[in-house]
């Protein structure tokens, strides 16, 4: 296939990386890079190939079935499945909206500090909401690859003005280092913060809108996928040679960004501040837009399962709702802080979710009656097992993290 028409056909997974790609991988990597510099950067590479095995288990799942993974919760599982993730669901929506809203603001404020971050957040909440429900999939597909295009540039090219030398960043990517003091849990914040959660359920919608089904599909979307978690992997590595080369001190969440602008203006120049600045800023708005696009079919497949409806039944009052649910609502938490009770609960039920996942494609990506010749080999095996089981320690650690606070 010639390489122009391969771009052309690798549309879904840059939505995806675009969506995964938050203010939490921003701070995560960013904080990784602070504290121990290059050493960890094989972890961020295991983080997003991790991610990549469970992604393409959920489109192997759709290939095979024509079914989504969150209709399968429904049709495959008992009810009390289906109900549970809906009720975490709820709370995901709730504090995602929140926290990407507040980082919008933060990147709309540093340029144009005249309105408050929770006046820019608002702004960009509706904004997005607007796009979304006025475009269609071909048209936000294009505003995302554009806005990705940006964020490409702009933070590799900061992250070559910045970076370590090149030994210390091959051995920081080829050998495995553990620092002694807090690198275990800096490797656990990076496989829980690196590359999405629920994010990765909307590439099932994706894959629908771009019209791939059936088997034969199967090399098409591993592509795809893999395109997705290597411009995250790349993404995440950016950051950290940026906020290691630049000696960036520690901060609050997403003004973790800001931080790293002023380091890097020091030690570069304007010009390089406003170029991460704005990729800092196309990140944060980019993943908005994935997830106020993609989220509200989630909302609309389980209804449409728990109806009995057939799959890709639209429900254009039922997204819209939801959307408006993810774009209105959690801005109350611009101007009052989260309580903690739902940051605790949030935090505690979205620890199960990656280990839930990888248990689930486990049990379905095995039954040949339902997905045939694409039921898992070994190898496809092992990796969820893997999956499983790390993404079960970052589990661990962050319920005994919740429990503690």
């Amino acid at each position: 296939m010639p390489l122009l028409q391969r771009l052309r056909n690798l549309g879904p997974g840059l939505i995806l990386a675009a969506a995964g790609i938050g203010a939490g991988d921003v701070v995560v990597a960013s904080v990784t890079g602070i504290k121990f510099g290059t050493t960890l950067l094989w972890a961020i590479a295991i983080t997003a190939a991790l991610k990549f095995v469970l992604t393409e288990g959920l489109a192997r799942w759709q290939l095979a079935t024509g079914e989504t993974i969150a209709r399968a919760w429904v049709t495959r599982f008992p009810r009390w499945v289906s109900i549970l993730f809906a009720a975490y669901l709820l709370f995901w929506t709730f504090l995602v909206g929140a926290s990407l809203s507040s980082a919008c603001g933060i990147a709309g404020a540093s340029f144009f500090p005249g309105l408050s971050v929770p006046v820019w957040g608002a702004i960009h909440a509706a904004f997005a909401a607007l796009l979304v429900a006025l475009n269609r999939y071909s048209s936000f597909q294009k505003l995302i690859k554009l806005l990705v295009a940006v964020m490409a540039v702009s933070v590799v090219v900061c992250a070559f003005l910045a970076a370590s030398p090149p030994s210390e960043v091959l051995k920081g990517l080829f050998v495995p280092l553990l620092p002694a003091t807090g690198g275990g849990a800096a490797v656990l914040s990076l496989l829980g913060g690196i590359g999405g959660s629920v994010t990765v359920i909307c590439y099932s919608y994706w894959l629908r809108a771009e019209g791939w089904s059936g088997a034969e599909k199967l090399s098409v979307v591993r592509g795809d996928v893999r395109l997705a978690y290597v411009f995250t992997g790349i993404f995440g590595i950016a950051l950290c040679l940026i906020a290691a080369g630049v000696h960036a001190q520690a901060a609050s969440g997403a003004r973790i960004a800001l931080e790293i602008a002023a380091r890097l203006g020091d030690v570069a120049g304007p010009i390089p501040r406003g170029m991460f600045l704005v990729g800092f800023w196309a990140t944060v708005f980019t993943a908005m837009l994935g997830v106020w696009q993609g989220v509200p079919h989630i909302y609309e497949d389980l209804y449409a399962a728990w109806r009995g409806s057939p799959p890709a039944t639209p429900n254009r009052a039922l997204y819209l709702g939801a959307l408006a649910f993810l774009a209105g609502p959690p801005l109350f938490f611009l101007w009052h802080r989260q309580p903690v009770a739902i940051v605790l609960t949030f935090s505690i039920a979205g620890a199960f979710f990656m280990p839930f996942l990888a248990a689930t494609l486990l049990y379905l990506n095995n039954r040949r009656a339902w997905v045939g010749s694409l039921a898992n080999g070994r190898l496809g095996n092992l990796a969820l097992v893997v999956c499983l089981l790390v993404f079960g320690v970052v589990c661990a650690r962050e319920v005994i993290a919740a429990l503690g606070s």
